[in-house]
Order: C-alpha cells, then structure tokens, then sequence
C-alpha cells in the first residue's frame, strides 16, 4: 500500500465525484454524502453543491466527527459547492443519522 502522501496526491489527479444536493438540506444529505462515501476509495474528493446556509457549518462538523477531511468551498464554481475528501477507516455513523457515532 502507497503512503497516505502518494494516496492523496494521485486522489487529486481524478476528476471528483460531484452530489448535487439541489435544494435539499444538510440533514438530507448528509444522508446523501455518508451512503456516497461509504463506498469511495480513500482520497476521493466529493464535491457537493447545495445552496443550504447551513453546509458552511454542518459539513466541517460531520468530516469532524466521522474522520473524513473537509477541504472547503471551492470557489470556481457558479453554485455553491463544498468539498470532502474520504478517508480510510472513517467513524462509522448510523445510516439513517449519519450525524450519530455508531456504538461499537
């Protein structure tokens, strides 16, 4: 296996993988974000695009909880899009909370 450097430098070298949240809010995807990732190698970036106000806020807060990093806003998009890069052995979250640890 590459060190965590060479994953995450060739992660960037592949085109995101873009969830277009429309209207919907955080709670919702999140949903979304958790059921994506779960099955994303480690060092994906996900874009996501939503016009909620509350994605500035929940999105750090989740990448905090579970362990995957929040990488910003990406500010070349028109719409307001936020990425997130996944990592290997991320905190596992409930399914239907994914803003709730699992109990192990």
């Amino acid at each position: 296996m590459p060190p965590p450097e060479e994953t995450q430098s060739r992660s960037y070298d592949r085109e995101p993988i873009v969830l277009d949240g429309g209207d919907r809010r955080c709670v919702q995807l999140l949903i979304e974000l958790r059921r994506l990732v779960d099955g994303l190698e480690p060092g994906t970036v996900v874009h996501l695009i939503t016009g909620d106000p509350a994605a500035p806020i929940d999105l750090p807060a989740w990448c905090h909880l579970t362990g995957h990093t929040y990488l910003g806003p990406r500010p070349t998009s028109t719409r307001p899009t936020y990425a997130v890069q996944v990592r290997s052995n991320p905190r596992a979250t409930h399914a239907h909370a994914p803003w709730h640890l699992h109990d192990t």
